[in-house]
This record gives C-alpha cells, structure tokens and sequence, in this order.
C-alpha cells in the first residue's frame, strides 16, 4: 500500500470531526468531501476505508496507543491491521511518528478484556451476557477478566462451566461485525426473475452467488458501485441485506391486503412488500421524517409499484394512525433501535449509543408497537422487528406487550419460513447474526390478534 503524505493527513482530519461521534460517520465523511471537492477519487477511498477501518478496531487502538489521538490511531491502523512497515510509511512519517510507532508495535495484547477483544464497548458485552450471567467486566474494562487470548488457544483465567462456549460466541459476534459487509442486492421480481440478473452480473464481470436464505437475494462481495448499472437504474434489482428481506418474508402479504410499513424510513421494506403484494393491494409507507420518505420516491419510481402511499405522520398517534384503526391485513413495525446489528455499515454507532439512549429507545418502541398494534385487524399480521442485538429492545419488548394484551399472540417464525419452504430455523423469534448467517443483526417476532370468534 503507498500512501501519499496528502492522504494521510486528509485522513487524520476526517478522523478529529468523526472521532468526535456527533454526528453519523458516513455523514460527516460525506459532508467533508462536499466541502473539499479537489479530493480525488483515489485519495477518497483510502480516506473512507481509513476512518471506517479505526472505527472497526478503535479498542485495539486505543489499546496499542498511548495517547488514543487521531493520528496515533491511524498509524496504528496501518501498521498492526494493515501490517505496513516503517519504511512503507516514511514519506509521510513525522520526526516524532517514529517514538509513537514504537509504542503501537511494542504493545502486547495478550490481556485484552473480551469486551476489546471482541470490538464491543463494555456495556454491551454486559448486556449480551446478561444479568444471569456468572461472567462479570469491571466498570473500566481494564482488568482481563473471561478473556480468551486472541489466538483462542486457552483461557486467561478459569470460566465457570458452560460459560466458555458464551465468552467465544461473544467473540466470534463481535469479529463479524467489525468486518466489513457485502453487498446485498434484492431483485424485484416484478421486472426480472434472479437467475436472469445473476446471468446479467456475471456477463458483465461482477462476481454475484444467491443469497443462501432469501429466494430474491443476491450477494456481491467487495462492494462494487452498482448504482450506475442498468439493472439498478431500470428497478430490476435494489441494495437489501438479505435480514431485510426475509423480515418481509414475515410479512408475507396477499395481492389483496391492506398493508402498513409503519416506520418506513427510505422505504426498503416498502419496496419489498409491494413487490410480495404483486403491485395489487394497498401498501402504506408511514414515518415522521418527511425526509427519509423523500428518499423513497425515486425508489419507488424505479420499482414500478403503483400501490404505495407514503405519507408523513407526526407520531405514532397521528389521526392518520388512528383512521386505520382494526382495518390493517398486515403491519409491519420497524422501530428505531440502537443498530448494533449493522455495526458493519455503521461502526461508529457502538461509540455514539449508551446504556442511557438505549432506554429511551424502549421507551419509544413499546409506544410504537402498542400504536401500530391497534392498526391490525382480528385474524391480522403484525411483524416487529429491530437491527438490535439487545434482548431488551427485542424479547423484553415483545413480551411485555402481550403480558398485557391478551388477544395476541405469537406466531413462530420457523413455521412461516418452512411454508415458504426458506431453509431457515431460529427458533420462536427470528434472530440473525452476521457469524451464523452472513446477514446485519436482525430480530424479528410475529405476532396475530385473536379473530372475534376466538375473543
């Protein structure tokens, strides 16, 4: 890898404004080559892959560095990730870059916590323990406490029985989401069929394999740019991680039912849905951001679908909400969520969340599925789902809401899948990881309302 001094210090600065975690990394990368236009493409995509690749090991970093700087972290990303050696990096090393690389390559980490092993702040790796958990972290993480050395040959120090199979679970967890993602593509089988895109793919030089669960799913591996290809442009094929669409799998819509994406968003799952409801139907796309459902219209332009109706509410009373009260076939609740599941996309969100944000957002999403639950009508669908890996922004939410309401109940996801005959298994939830499935962290719960008969 040659890296030139104006890459480098290109990099360092975009790092000062990421590292300060105000705003979405992608965000802040994006504002700053608005801002700094002579950047040429080359010079981009080091700085993008430098800044995305700190953020995906800033526990080593921090670990290896002695000051945690942006400009120590991105030496040390590029000699003990990308193995580049002093002499590779001279022509933009300064006088005293050479004491700071002798500190990162001198550091052991042969007692790294498993929380910095696995990538993860620590109270989320307290969290995916749980409370039950005989495993505890200190407060600092500092001390290395049910560790497993990197190269997982032993413990550092005995683990009470069974535990062990958790810590490397955990591990394993946490090393997919700090790699970085593929690319997921959905084809809209309203304009081509999958094997014709996959045949379309291969002509033209890109390597795609169908994704292993989803019936419409292609993968493309080394993210190529695809949103100048004919297939995107024409609105035969869509970016979708596989998670996302076997979440409207769930769903499973009919070409005649009523159905509500309640927090749409850009509209991904909108798309999807209104593919599955063969463009018959009526398909609403609701979400408080006027913004986010912008986006979606030249999506929706794109996929052909005539029966979508965006539209912005203020929150989930809105009287829009409440006009469709007991009318909705199928609803399905995407609620806003830490997105601990796609910390491959998106690895500065493990450092711009907290235990504090986290239960406001329980708050927010036991309100969004009571809200959307009056929605569907007896003998109806409701799906909730997050990009969470969390239990309390999943089962807990789940199952708080129908302790107390009785007239729903869960469907099994297992069941669903086998009927579409999608050799998936994860038990009563669906619950995806990127080291078992390939796919973001998803969960997803399916749940149905007593038809009267029944009440």
């Amino acid at each position: 890898m040659k890296i030139s001094p104006a890459q480098f210090e290109y990099a360092v600065t975009a790092l000062v404004t990421v590292l300060r975690f105000d705003f979405p990394a992608d965000a802040v990368i994006g504002r700053y080559f608005h801002e700094n236009r002579d950047i040429g493409q080359v010079d981009r995509a080091f700085i993008a892959e430098a800044v995305f690749g700190v953020l995906r090991k800033k526990r080593l970093l921090d670990h290896v560095t002695d000051n945690g700087k942006p400009r120590a972290l991105l030496l040390a990303w590029l000699t003990r990730v990308q193995g580049l050696n002093t002499r590779e990096l001279e022509l933009v090393m300064r006088r005293s870059d050479a004491e700071t690389i002798a500190v990162i390559k001198a550091a052991r980490t042969d007692a790294l916590t498993l929380a910095q092993q696995a990538e993860l702040p620590d109270w989320v790796v307290e969290k995916l323990l749980n409370a039950n958990s005989k495993i505890s972290l200190t407060p600092t993480g500092s001390a290395p406490l049910a560790t497993l050395p990197p190269e997982g040959e032993g413990l550092f120090i005995p683990l009470p029985p069974g535990e062990e199979s958790r810590v490397r679970e955990i591990l394993a967890l946490g090393k997919s989401l700090a790699e970085p993602a593929p690319l997921d593509l959905r084809v809209n089988t309203l304009h081509a069929k999958r094997d014709d895109v996959l045949a379309t793919l291969l002509a033209d030089g890109l390597a795609p394999t169908p994704t292993p669960y989803s019936p419409h799913g292609l993968r493309l591996e080394g993210r190529p740019s695809i949103n100048r290809h004919p297939l995107f442009l024409s609105g035969a094929i869509e970016v979708q991680d596989e998670g996302s669409q076997l979440l409207c799998g769930l769903v499973a819509p009919t070409r005649h039912d009523l159905v509500i994406d309640f927090c749409a968003g850009a509209g991904g799952k909108t798309l999807a849905l209104g593919a599955l409801m063969h463009n018959r139907g009526r398909l609403y796309a609701f979400d408080v951001s006027a913004s986010r459902l912008k986006k979606l219209q030249p999506r929706l332009a794109r996929s052909g679908l005539s029966n979508v109706h965006p539209q912005t509410i203020s929150n989930e009373n809105d009287i829009r909400v409440k006009r469709l009260g007991g009318k909705a076939d199928r609803v399905l609740v995407d609620a806003p969520c830490s997105g601990l599941g796609t910390l491959r996309r998106n690895p500065d969100l493990k450092w711009r969340q907290s235990p504090d944000s986290v239960a406001e957002l329980v708050v927010k999403q036991a309100a969004i599925l009571k809200a959307a639950s009056g929605m569907l009508k007896p003998g109806g669908r409701l799906v909730y789902a997050t990009c969470s890996l969390l239990a309390e922004e999943n089962e807990a939410i789940v199952e708080a809401f129908l302790a107390a309401n009785p007239a729903f109940s869960v469907v099994d996801c297992d069941g669903i899948f086998e009927q579409q005959k999608i050799a998936l298994r994860t038990g009563r939830y669906l619950k995806l990881t990127p080291h078992q499935h390939g796919t973001d962290g998803f969960f997803g719960a399916v749940l149905t309302r007593a038809s009267m008969s029944q009440v």
